[in-house]
């Protein structure tokens, strides 16, 4: 609920906006002096929220789930990105049309693709119906997996792709597709 009010928030907030606001100013700004010169790195770290890294980790969690008898985490791994990464580009974008450089940007895809891996691998780790064996493990995997969503988020912005506040929405719509999705899976 707090991600979707946070959405839509942002989205009435930045409808139809082409240009920046004070709070995107204030944090984009630094972050492309910072990270602009090194255009290769954060060009590949950007692209590991596209559409084939984010499929293939994915597709490696399905069969995770299916090797351990996770069949409800089996269908979450392969509905929550096809699932955020549709809401984003089916009815956020077209319906808020927010442009940055004449492109549609609010939310962002990349960042909701990677937010979203990062949610799943917390819900099946964390919630996990497996015993304590491997505790750090099952923290230190999920924190990487929201490290990792910030680093591509980080290098949007370097790119001037999006906007922060673009990168915000598309975390919140990766994590609260998961929890919506987690929920109705574990009703029956």
């Amino acid at each position: 609920g707090c991600c979707a009010i946070l959405v839509a928030v942002l989205g009435v907030l930045f409808a139809h906006q082409a240009r920046v606001d004070w709070l995107d100013n204030a944090v984009d700004s630094p972050i492309i002096t910072w990270l602009g010169v090194h255009r290769g790195l954060v060009l590949w770290i950007a692209s590991l929220g596209s559409l084939i890294p984010a499929g293939g980790l994915s597709a490696a969690i399905v069969v995770a789930c299916l090797l351990t008898g996770r069949l409800n985490g089996a269908v979450l791994a392969a509905t929550a990105v096809p699932a955020a990464v549709g809401l984003d580009d089916g009815v956020l974008k077209p319906l808020v049309h927010r442009t940055y450089r004449d492109i549609v940007t609010y939310p962002s895809g990349h960042t909701t693709a990677m937010f979203t891996l990062a949610a799943i691998v917390t819900t099946l780790l964390l919630v996990s119906p497996q015993s304590t064996k491997a505790g750090a493990l099952r923290v230190l995997i999920p924190a990487a997996g929201y490290v990792l969503g910030c680093a591509v988020a980080i290098a949007l912005i370097a790119l001037e792709w999006h906007y922060f506040t673009d990168t915000v929405a598309g975390a919140a719509i990766g994590i609260g597709t998961v929890c919506g999705l987690a929920l109705i899976l574990d009703l029956p």
